[in-house]
């Protein structure tokens, strides 16, 4: 049997951009492009074009000042100029000895003494000119540009790209039928000199749209094909009794839900009662009551006899979660026999194992807490709903060992995602097309709104006054930094700095004021003392990292203040705004921003917090979100491992993607080894992970 052949370091770099098959090579396309189809006179060209000239060496010599240097004077005939070398070879300065002819091209500077080409390419003089614009593609360290387009031209050469989408159900979404797959990328990759080069770097050139409209239609018939192959597994149906436990949690709650919240138990209770797995998104903005909505789907599981499990990204808000469940079901839930367990890494080992038996009796219908929850020694006896909270912050891996705590062979549990970061339209119809989506489009009455304010660093001290008002009237402060610790690179206030500062500042000239702290390192006994006086109203302000960004519902606090708020990103300071307006006071969240060394904002955090400035509508956050963004923050965890849109955009091509919503089913309906194809050439392996 012949010895593996060592992979040269070329080609061990192009595995590393995932330039495995031909086709991963033919859609490896360029960033930009460099024209070499024409010789210009240095007389004709300007200051920051780059041009190809040809000239003549008139002078060359290695200067020392301000750094060892090669200088070349060139002369084409029209004007001289002088091309600079900090880096350079014997063979380089042989090449550019007086007298030769040489072929130059690079991005003029102008200056005192004329032109100037810094570290220009160069050769011979003379010779044809491409006929094509040159691509200049992304690469890696230990692969050059002549390597990677030799193998990229042979990719395109090898790869099957023979015509997918059959004529005539492709509908009209002006995509022009002389751009086939095989022509749109063979001009991509070497666009004619006539082409303009605006329509190449907007992606609004025809061969363009084709190859977006293909990538779309990829994604999408990924997530139909994992749609579908969901509906052919098995779950338990699950039906509210009459009189159940359901109807009395109803007749319990404190409050009157939300026309929101009716429509969407309604519509999860219609899901759990059909014999396969809900597989739905439940998403609304902060404060529109989702926990009570997973309360009512866990008590449809609970009363048709089996368990639910509900799984927190964080200690804290899984404990916010349990403290409500407990107070809503665990009075029911006693005259059955029956309780709600809590399960997270800090449990003491005893605790621990007496909730491990009270899950594994089944005697714990619903049990909630943090990533403990799927841990390998939990063992369910019956589960057939997880509901996962915040659910981007997890991961697939997570979510698959979840569903794979169901003990019933053959059959999956019910799975109801929650999100209080809403998902822009564009990203529902394509990252989340495989998911049923419900919205809590409606927030309970008697919530204030928010009034948001963006002010200077600068007059900090007009905050700290704004909060001696507030606690004067018997309300309490939310006072947030980014980080724990003094970072040079950074160069950000800390959360224990702060703290102090604020201590001794509140506590001059008036009745003392307890200042807590809280942050992510700190034992978890300490974090729930600290939480524990701040809920119980005995703390008036809580400076803290963003470990209170979800979870903790405090009615009392009117005040958030957010220090160096250009820092987070837009989905998160909506988070942490929605810590207040959650009692009847008027409540205010306050941006407070530095510039640091600079005179003004950067663009993208001036953008963010104007966004949050102008809106309290958690939609239009996301969409502005997605905007500055894009979509790969944007997912989180969901998408770990997988692969963004390369080509498309979202913001952009939503007439490409309605396009490929309407012709995915048509042709996994009519065209199944087309649709097959489709996806493999598209993503290859990578749609598995569709498949959570």
């Amino acid at each position: 049997m012949p010895e593996k052949q060592e992979l040269s370091a070329p080609q061990k770099a192009l595995l590393k951009l995932g330039l495995a098959r031909d086709i991963d090579l033919a859609l490896h396309l360029p960033l930009r492009y460099e024209d070499e189809t024409r010789l210009v006179k240095l007389r004709d060209a300007r200051e920051g074009d780059t041009v190809q000239i040809e000239a003549t060496v008139t002078h060359s010599e290695v200067a020392f000042r301000p750094r060892r240097q090669l200088l070349v004077t060139v002369d084409d005939g029209s004007d001289t100029c002088v091309l600079r070398f900090f880096s350079f070879y014997p063979s380089q300065q042989k090449a550019l000895a007086v007298g030769a002819r040489v072929r130059v091209r690079g991005e003029l500077k102008g200056g005192f003494l004329g032109w100037t080409l810094m570290h220009p390419s160069f050769r011979p003089a003379g010779g044809e000119l491409a006929t094509a614009l040159t691509p200049v593609y992304p690469t890696v360290a230990g692969l050059p540009q002549a390597y990677l387009r030799k193998a990229v031209l042979g990719g395109l050469a090898r790869a099957d790209l023979a015509e997918l989408i059959p004529p005539g159900v492709s509908g009209q979404i002006g995509l022009q039928p002389a751009w086939g797959l095989r022509e749109a990328l063979s001009f991509l990759h070497h666009p004619t000199p006539d082409v303009s080069i605006a329509a190449l770097e907007d992606r609004s050139h025809p061969a363009w749209q084709r190859l977006k409209a293909e990538e779309l239609l990829a994604q999408q018939l990924s997530q139909l094909q994992s749609k579908r192959e969901r509906a052919r597994l098995r779950a338990p149906a699950l039906a509210a009794a009459n009189g159940g436990l359901h109807e009395q949690l109803l007749a319990v709650l404190p409050f009157q839900l939300t026309g929101a919240q009716r429509r969407v138990g309604e519509e999860i209770a219609q899901n759990l009662g059909r014999p396969v797995p809900m597989h739905r998104l439940l998403q609304g903005d902060v404060g529109s009551g989702k926990t009570v909505v997973a309360a009512l789907a866990a008590a449809i599981a609970i009363d048709a006899g089996w368990q639910c499990a509900l799984m927190a990204p964080t200690e804290i808000l899984a404990e916010q979660h349990f403290r409500k469940l407990i107070g809503w079901l665990e009075p029911l839930l006693a005259p059955r026999g029956q309780r709600v367990a809590w399960l997270t890494g800090s449990q003491k080992k005893k605790e621990r194992a007496a909730m491990l038996a009270l899950v594994e009796s089944g005697e714990a219908a619903l049990v909630v807490g943090t990533h403990a929850v799927i841990q390998e020694q939990v063992r369910f006896r019956k589960l057939a709903l997880a509901v996962i909270d915040e659910q981007h912050r997890f991961g697939v891996a997570q979510r698959l060992a979840l569903r794979g705590k169901m003990s019933e062979d053959g059959q999956e549990p019910h799975l109801l995602m929650m999100s209080a970061t809403p998902i822009p339209r564009t990203l529902a119809m394509s990252y989340y097309a495989d998911l049923d989506v419900s919205t809590l489009d409606e927030l309970p009455p008697g919530r204030t709104p928010i009034v948001t304010k963006v002010i200077s660093d600068h007059r900090r001290d007009e905050v700290i006054q704004r909060i001696r008002a507030q606690l004067a009237q018997g309300r309490q402060v939310y006072w947030v930094c980014p980080l724990i610790e003094e970072s040079e690179a950074l160069d950000l206030t800390n959360a224990t700095q702060t703290h102090a500062d604020l201590s001794a500042a509140l506590q001059e000239g008036g009745a003392p004021v307890l200042v807590g702290l809280l942050h992510s390192r700190m034992p978890v006994a300490e974090k729930k003392a600290v939480m524990s006086l701040f809920t119980g109203g005995q703390m008036g302000v809580l400076v803290s990292t963003t470990v209170i960004e979800v979870g903790v519902d405090v009615p009392n606090a009117s005040l958030m203040v957010i220090e160096h708020a250009e820092r987070f990103g837009l989905s998160q300071l909506h988070q942490l705004r929605g810590r207040v307006g959650r009692g009847a006071a008027a409540s205010a969240c306050v941006l407070l921003y530095s510039t640091g060394d600079s005179p003004r904002l950067g663009e993208t955090a001036r953008a963010r917090l104007k966004a949050m400035a102008d809106t309290q509508d958690g939609f239009e956050i996301a969409r502005r979100d997605l905007d500055i963004r894009g979509p790969g923050e944007f997912l989180g965890a969901r998408q770990s491992g997988a692969p963004l849109l390369r080509f498309a955009d979202l913001a952009t091509d939503t007439d490409l993607l309605e396009w490929a919503r309407a012709l995915a089913p048509v042709m996994l309906d009519r065209y199944p080894d087309n649709a097959r194809a489709h996806v493999a050439r598209w993503l290859g392996g990578k749609s598995e992970y569709l498949k959570a």
